[in-house]
């Protein structure tokens, strides 16, 4: 039998993922037909996930600046300046393909590169999120994924010693076959002292610490932009496998490193690895490189100049040190016990230089790696707006008592107890809020100061699903709104924009109008962008996710003694609800969970009424006349109502007008709950401010009380909101 024919470059580079007329590009820029590793290169520098081809047209609709932003998109991290002389850095992004072939090591590594992006900047990482999607709990699949997802997350920040403060886990049948693990950090530094990526000359020698280079996570780039199909679990062998502690260390000496003032430039090792950090700063900063790759630590022996290139092995930085500066780099790298080497130094070319065993294996001019990758301005068709769903046309619930228990013990409304239970939530000693003490947001003490960060995440896919303009405003509306609940000044947001084939125009109209929607909330919001990640190709075998952009929040509180939270409603405080229900029923809790159906227009937002009731809010929160509130969101009043009476151990004597169960789960947009033991002051202030206030009742007893058409004990429904998670997990 006679062996099969070498693979042409063109095979080779359609298996990379690169389209033809993209390597007929290549060879245009080029000259010439490139070797492997330079097809290896480009193909992972022309990824989607690396080059933003599909979206970058687009995202130039976000507002990007602000009073409070030092750096903008287009580094590692946003950078925000809270006061003092003190930055918060922060940053979201996807380890989705990763975590749904090897749950623990995907999940666990797309913590670890969160981090590595915050702490490449000069910050201490201070708090982690995580929003998590899985499938259908009756998927064979799903309680798995769920198991190895939360024991990555939490094998992993736990053991660098950095809390897991928030975060979100919803189901649906949409992420059978494509899970999302949208990783969060938030880290605090100097505002004098923020470190960038772009080498600033040449002739500055190139410095590799941390792990040694193996071959797992090849290609990871690449299978990052790709669809799944049958054969995901192939793909083990670019999943990356990451070590906490070694991480623990990294971010030691990358600290001290940086605090020693040897550095010029770094960057992490993260999405196609010695690759992109390369390519980046020297494309950054106008300068060429030059590699040995004799010089990388390797862990595996034989490695060729392609799988160091483009290994994503975990836990590696890469820095570009001040002349002179190479023996204050080894010493604090041998003190932390890290591999390190000069693997090689800037020059003036404006070329990638790659040498291996004393030979030239690549030459290729920066400028189509880092800045000229093909763009796309895709075909998209505008996703048609649902009509909007009228109550009277919608099932009444003939046992209201019986649809909040169905509604609470719901997987997606159900406490997340046995999953967040598994974070340390309190390492570093400085958490105030987080997914355990009821608070629409995690707080974080800056240590040493009154000040605290608040941190949130959040969208609801089901309304982007349905409209994603509105779903897109919405997104945004709620991550403002969560801050605002906890008395925060909402600053910026980061964001992770889940979505399927950009290439189907479907989809890509999807991709458009969300971002339409979102730019519209931000500068509605004064709430700008300043980091992100886009993860497209999120579909299996031609079915894509429900359309999924995740936002992740960053407000201050100036003195965290003027806070807010929802556990702590005394029996005899009077609950106050700010903001109109007019009862929008499309896309709701109630309508999946009661009605057994997912259509309808989701509510839409006004955002000028949005910004005049948070601001309402937060200004009555910060002059200490509210310190209980919680914003309304999914299951509205009713879902609010439940967790505000769990969080606190009393329950409500209510008196509703109207259709009780109308005013319940109606999901009307820019409302929060307060609770306060005179409302006068509140109601006065809503007055003056143009904004619908009600008084509903007050705290009581034992249980929810609404006229004589509820009675819901607490006991009842604790039972039903704590037992879903540990039932379904079979603990």
């Amino acid at each position: 039998m006679s062996a099969p024919a070498p693979r042409t470059l063109a095979e080779k580079a359609a298996e990379y993922g690169l389209k033809p007329e993209e390597y007929s590009l290549i060879v245009r820029r080029l000259n010439r037909e490139p070797n492997d590793v330079e097809l290896g290169v480009f193909s992972v520098m022309w990824s989607e996930h690396c080059s933003y081809k599909s979206s970058k047209t687009h995202l130039g609709k976000f507002p990007t600046k602000g009073p409070r932003v030092i750096c903008g998109p287009g580094e590692n991290a946003g950078v925000i300046d809270i006061g003092d002389g003190q930055a918060c850095i922060f940053k979201m992004e996807s380890h989705n393909h990763p975590s749904y072939i090897e749950p623990y090591q995907g999940a666990a590594t797309g913590v670890g590169g969160i981090m590595r992006d915050v702490f490449t900047m000069g910050a201490r990482p201070v708090a982690l999120l995580n929003a998590l999607r899985f499938g259908d709990p009756s998927h064979p699949k799903t309680k798995r994924l769920v198991s190895g997802v939360v024991a990555g997350i939490g094998g992993y920040g736990n053991c660098v010693g950095v809390p897991t403060v928030a975060g979100e886990t919803n189901f649906h049948r949409g992420y059978d076959g494509n899970i999302l693990v949208n990783a969060m950090c938030v880290g605090l530094a100097d505002a004098d002292k923020i470190f960038y990526s772009a080498a600033p000359a040449a002739g500055l020698p190139v410095v590799y610490f941390g792990s040694k280079t193996g071959r797992d996570g090849i290609h990871g780039a690449t299978m990052a932009s790709a669809e799944f199909s049958e054969d995901a679990e192939e793909k083990r062998p670019t999943v990356q496998v990451g070590d906490p502690f070694a991480e623990k260390l990294l971010i030691e000496a990358t600290l001290e490193l940086m605090a020693s003032g040897a550095v010029a430039a770094i960057q992490d090792m993260g999405a196609a690895g010695l690759t992109s950090s390369s390519v980046e700063m020297a494309g950054k900063g106008g300068v060429g490189i030059e590699l040995d790759l004799d010089a990388v630590p390797q862990r595996e022996e034989g490695m060729t100049a392609y799988e160091m290139m483009l290994s994503e092995s975990q836990e590696r930085m890469l820095a570009i040190l001040k002349p002179g500066r190479e023996r204050d780099g080894h010493a604090i790298f041998e003190k932390w016990g890290l591999d390190a080497a000069i693997i090689g130094q800037t020059t003036d070319t404006g070329h990638l230089g790659l040498k291996h065993h004393g030979e030239t294996v690549a030459d290729v001019p920066l400028a189509p790696l880092f800045d000229d990758a093909p763009l796309y301005d895709r075909p998209w068709t505008a996703p048609q707006a649902p009509a909007r769903l009228d109550p009277s046309d919608l099932p009444t619930p003939g046992d209201l008592k019986a649809a909040i228990l169905k509604l609470m013990s719901c997987a997606d409304m159900a406490s997340k107890r046995w999953l967040w239970e598994q974070y340390d939530r309190h390492v570093m000693a400085d958490t105030l809020e987080d997914s355990a003490t009821g608070a629409d947001a995690g707080i974080v003490r800056v240590h040493g100061t009154r000040k605290a960060l608040a941190v949130t995440s959040d969208v609801t896919p089901r309304y982007v699903q349905n409209d994603p303009y509105e779903g897109g405003k919405q997104a945004v509306a709620e991550a403002w709104r969560n801050l605002v609940a906890v008395g925060a000044e909402p600053i910026a947001i980061t964001d992770n924009l889940n979505f399927g084939n950009p290439e189907r125009p479907a989809i890509m109209g999807q991709i458009v109008r969300a971002i339409d929607g979102m730019a519209e909330a931000c500068a509605a919001l004064d709430f700008p962008v300043v980091s992100g990640n886009v993860s497209l190709y999120n579909e299996t075998n031609g079915a894509a996710i429900p359309p999924t952009p995740t936002v992740g929040g960053v407000g201050l509180i100036a003195d965290y003694a003027r806070r807010a939270d929802f556990a702590s409603m005394k029996a005899g405080d009077v609950i106050v609800l700010l903001g109109a229900t007019k009862g929008e029923f499309g896309a709701s809790m109630y309508l999946r969970e009661i009605a057994g159906r997912e259509d309808g227009a989701p509510p839409p937002v006004d955002l000028a009424l949005e910004k005049k009731t948070g601001d309402l809010v937060r200004g009555l929160i910060e002059a200490g006349t509210v310190g209980v509130c919680h914003d309304l969101s999914d299951g509205g009043l009713a879902a609010a109502l439940c967790e505000l009476c769990l969080a606190s151990g009393v329950g409500c004597d209510l008196r509703l007008e109207g259709r009780p169960w109308v005013t319940l789960f109606a999901e009307d947009q820019a409302r929060y709950l307060v609770a306060l033991n005179d409302p006068t002051p509140v109601l006065q202030a809503a007055r003056a401010a143009g904004v619908p206030a009600a008084i509903l009742g007050e705290a009581a007893g034992e249980a929810i009380v609404v006229d004589r058409t509820l009675n819901l004990p607490l006991a009842e429904l604790r039972a039903a909101y704590e037992g879903w998670m540990p039932g379904f997990m079979g603990e």
